[in-house]
C-alpha cells in the first residue's frame, strides 16, 4: 500500500465526512461545524477532529465509528483517528441560529406559512381505545415508506409513545435547542423522557401550553413529511393549544365500535367546528376479534361505531369526513405495544398490521402543500 500524502488529499476526506450525518440532526457533520481539523500523516494516517455538540454527548461513540469507518474506506488510508472536541457556547449558538434558518427566536415552523409538513392530531374522546397505539403504529408505517416522520407524545398525563416505539435514547440539548431521540426512523419527543422513572406530572393548564410548545418549537424536528401529535382523550387544555400553535392541523379520530366510545369520539371531534380545523377521518380500532377456530370475526365491542361517528362528524362540519380503515382485536398489536416493536414492522401481514398499513399508505399518499392549512383570514362584513 501507498504511503505517500498524494494517495489521498484533504479534499477527499471532507468529502468522505460530508457523507457522515450527526446521529440526532441528521445532517452532515461538514455543515454543521464539526469537523475541527484534517490532518493527514506522511504514512497515509488521518487524524480528523471532531467537534460534539454538548461535554458527554451520548451520540459520540457512534459518530466516532461513522467517522472512522467513513475516512477508512478511502484507498490509501491505513489508520484513522478521531480526537473529540465540544463545541463553544459561542459555536454551539451559531449552530442553533443555523438550524433554525438564521431565525434567533424560536417559533413553531409547522405553524409558518410556506410550511409543506402534514400535521395529524389524532384524538379520541375517551382513554382505552387504543389512541396512542394507532398514532405509533401510523409513525412507523410512514417512516418504512420512506417518509420523514415525527410524533410529540401530547399525552402529557399519560405519556406512552417511547415504550411503544421501543425508544430508550434522551433529548440532547444544545443551547435552547432539544435534539430528539428516534426509533424505527421517527423521531420523538415525550414528557416521559424527562420526568424520573415512572413519576406523575401534575401540572395545569398553563403548564400543559408551555410544554406543548416547547416541544413544537425548541425541538429540532428537520425537514418533516408527517407529524403526528398524540393527544390525550378529551377536548381539554391540550386540543385548544394545538389549535392555537399549529391551527393547520388536521384531525384523525380514534374510536372503538361500542355506542358509548362512539359518542363521546364524536365530541372530540367536532371541536373542529369550533377551531376551524380539517378533520381528516376517522379510524375504528377493536373492530372485531377473527375467531381462531372458524375466521368469523366477532363484535366484541358491537359493531358500526367508526361509522357513526364519521356521519355525526359531516354533519357537524358540513363536509366528508371518512372512516380510513377499521382495525381488528389482535394480541400482537398489544404484545407490540409492550415489547416496543411496532406490529407493522413485527408483522406487517397480520390482520391488524395490514388495516394500519392501509391507513398509513393513504395518508401517507397525501401530497405535501398547503391544503388544509388556515389561511388566517377574517371574513369581512360588507355595510
Amino acid at each position: 500500500m501507498a504511503t505517500d500524502t498524494s494517495v489521498v488529499g484533504e479534499d477527499a476526506v471532507r468529502e468522505a465526512l460530508g457523507r457522515v450525518n450527526d446521529p440526532e440532526i441528521h445532517r452532515p457533520i461538514t455543515d454543521l461545524g464539526m469537523v475541527k481539523s484534517v490532518e493527514i500523516a506522511a504514512d497515509g494516517t488521518v487524524t480528523v477532529g471532531v467537534y460534539l455538540t454538548i461535554q458527554g454527548c451520548p451520540m459520540r461513540d457512534s459518530i466516532t465509528t461513522e467517522v472512522r469507518n467513513a475516512v477508512l474506506a478511502l484507498p490509501g488510508v491505513p489508520e484513522v483517528r478521531v480526537e473529540l472536541d465540544v463545541m463553544s457556547d459561542e459555536q454551539r449558538k451559531e449552530l442553533a441560529t443555523a438550524l433554525r434558518g438564521g431565525q434567533a427566536e424560536r417559533e413553531v415552523p409547522f405553524a409558518k406559512p410556506g410550511s409543506l409538513t402534514r400535521v395529524y392530531a389524532v384524538a379520541s374522546g375517551k382513554g382505552g381505545v387504543g389512541k396512542s397505539s394507532v398514532t405509533v403504529n401510523l409513525a412507523a408505517a410512514l417512516a418504512a415508506d420512506g417518509l420523514k416522520v415525527g410524533v410529540v407524545d401530547a399525552d402529557i398525563y399519560g405519556h406512552s409513545v417511547p415504550r411503544m416505539l421501543g425508544t430508550e435514547g434522551r433529548p440532547t440539548q444544545v443551547e435552547n435547542m432539544i435534539m430528539p431521540p428516534s426509533a424505527y426512523g421517527v423521531q420523538v419527543i415525550s414528557i416521559g423522557m424527562f420526568t424520573p422513572g415512572n413519576a406523575p406530572v401534575v401540572w395545569r393548564g398553563p403548564m400543559l401550553h408551555r410544554a406543548l410548545q416547547q416541544f413544537l418549537a425548541d425541538v429540532y424536528w428537520g425537514d418533516l413529511d408527517v407529524l403526528l401529535l398524540d393527544l390525550p382523550p378529551g377536548t381539554g387544555d391540550i386540543a385548544i393549544s394545538v389549535a392555537q400553535l399549529v391551527p393547520g392541523a388536521e384531525i384523525l379520530v380514534v374510536t372503538t365500535p361500542q355506542q358509548a366510545a362512539a359518542e363521546v369520539a364524536e365530541r372530540a371531534g367536532s371541536i373542529a367546528v369550533q377551531t376551524h380545523q380539517k378533520i381528516v377521518g376517522v379510524v375504528e380500532n377493536m373492530s372485531g376479534l377473527p375467531c381462531p377456530h372458524c375466521g368469523e370475526l366477532v363484535d366484541v365491542f358491537g359493531s358500526g361505531g367508526g361509522q357513526r361517528v364519521a356521519e355525526g362528524l359531516t354533519r357537524a362540519v358540513g363536509a366528508e369526513v371518512p372512516v380510513l380503515g377499521s382495525i381488528p382485536i389482535d394480541v400482537r398489536l398489544r404484545e407490540g405495544g409492550d415489547e416496543g416493536k411496532p406490529v407493522v414492522l413485527s408483522d406487517p401481514d397480520s390482520p391488524a398490521g395490514a388495516a394500519l398499513r392501509k391507513i398509513a399508505s393513504a395518508l401517507g399518499a397525501r401530497k405535501r402543500g398547503l391544503s388544509g392549512m388556515s389561511l388566517g383570514l377574517t371574513p369581512r362584513a360588507k355595510f
